[in-house]
């Protein structure tokens, strides 16, 4: 029946995607909100612990709607339509979400980071007869037995295949250690199929669980290493390890741009149209050590408008800003804020900035920066054509 199903789903989206075109008084199955639209459903984690994952996934499905926002069905142009439902990170939300594509009568779904979130919505698009693809989840139960879910990844059983003939091959192992998330349905898959195959190749598997949000894997280690175990097979999403977003330095009051949600994930929020300066933003480990960061600049003036462009003697032509990196406003003579026009202080190789000025005047108010012009007796403003 699968095979069946597989070899006319052309054919059947075909017929999907143009019942689209029907008029607004058509009723469940239609696939659209409108006689001109074709809605996908978009079945990915927003919440929870593969909210970055689904995050990934979400993107792309929404580059490529940016690159392709249309389809041509029966010689007619139809607009495309992403319908998002939030799968939580949960089967136990998972159908619900799944119910919410079929009640918006989408024509197709795709989805989901996560095998397990797929295995239990799955059930509601078969109910339903609507088509799913899943796009990165592997664990063959998504579509065995479903005829109406799809995937284009590979399968759980391909990589235990992969990684069990890797570790007899490159290391000659004879005894593995295994270990996996707890009730996690993407590790316990992959360890019981890696088992599967390094005991039918005469080896022997010790398989173990470790509890979700566990982040001290020591005692695992010493007991990979007491039993013997020649190689550890282990394929974790770290979703221990407790990253947070922090305001390591700001300018113009941001410091209550960084939200928390009751997953323990940090939020940046910038609002354009409030506030302009500059930020500095860290993501620190759970042990408060500094991993990354990143300079948050939103100026008030656009740098990119009217580029200067210019050419250097043996070097090239260039493009670059009126405005320096970290300037909130574009220079003008006599502007009554200067510092605020001059942009960051860099240090070779210092990736972040060290701050900029505060004044620009000396302790009797006179301008401390003298720039003369081309005939080196004119003093220049800031903003002056002839200022550089």
């Amino acid at each position: 029946m699968k095979k069946i199903i597989a070899m006319i789903l052309t054919g059947v989206m075909t017929l999907s995607l143009a019942a689209c075109g029907s008029s607004a008084g058509a009723g469940a199955g239609s696939g659209s909100a409108s006689g001109d639209t074709i809605r996908i459903g978009v079945f990915e984690p927003s919440t929870g612990d593969s909210a970055s994952g689904g995050k990934k996934e979400i993107l792309g499905m929404q580059y490529a709607n940016a690159e392709t926002p249309t389809v041509e069905v029966g010689g007619k142009t139809y607009n495309v339509e992403l319908v998002m439902a939030d799968n939580g990170s949960s089967a136990d939300k998972a159908p619900s979400a799944a119910s919410e594509l079929v009640g918006k009568d989408v024509a197709l779904v795709l989805g989901s980071y996560g095998s397990g979130v797929s295995m239990a919505g799955g059930p509601k698009f078969e109910e339903a007869g609507l088509a799913a693809i899943g796009v990165t989840c592997t664990n063959p139960n998504v579509t065995a037995g479903n005829d109406y879910y799809f995937r284009i990844c590979f399968l759980d059983n391909f990589q235990a295949d992969v990684l069990a003939n890797f570790a007899m091959d490159k290391f000659s192992a004879k005894k593995a250690y295994c270990l996996g998330e707890n009730g996690n349905e993407y590790d316990q898959g992959l360890v019981a199929f890696f088992k599967q195959v390094f005991e039918a190749a005469g080896g022997e598997v010790i398989a173990d669980s470790f509890p979700t949000n566990n982040s001290d894997f020591t005692s695992y280690l010493n007991k990979a290493k007491s039993e013997g175990a020649d190689v550890i097979a282990s394929d974790m999403v770290d979703a221990s390890n407790d990253y947070k977003l922090k305001l390591v330095g700001s300018v113009a009051g941001s410091a209550d741009a960084i939200s928390t949600d009751i997953n323990g994930k940090s939020t940046l929020t910038i609002q354009r149209g409030g506030s302009d300066g500059n930020a500095l933003v860290g993501i620190y480990d759970s042990s408060n050590k500094l991993l990354w960061s990143y300079h948050i600049w939103c100026p008030h003036d656009d740098p990119t408008a009217n580029m200067y462009e210019y050419t250097r003697t043996n070097s090239g032509n260039y493009t670059v800003m009126t405005m320096p990196l970290g300037a909130i406003v574009k220079a003008n003579p006599g502007m009554s804020s200067p510092q605020n026009a001059t942009g960051l202080y860099y240090q070779w190789g210092r990736k972040d900035p060290l701050g900029g000025v505060n004044r620009m005047s000396s302790a009797n108010g006179d301008d401390i920066r003298v720039v003369y012009g081309p005939d080196q007796t004119t003093e220049l403003n800031v903003g002056d054509p002839d200022y550089n």
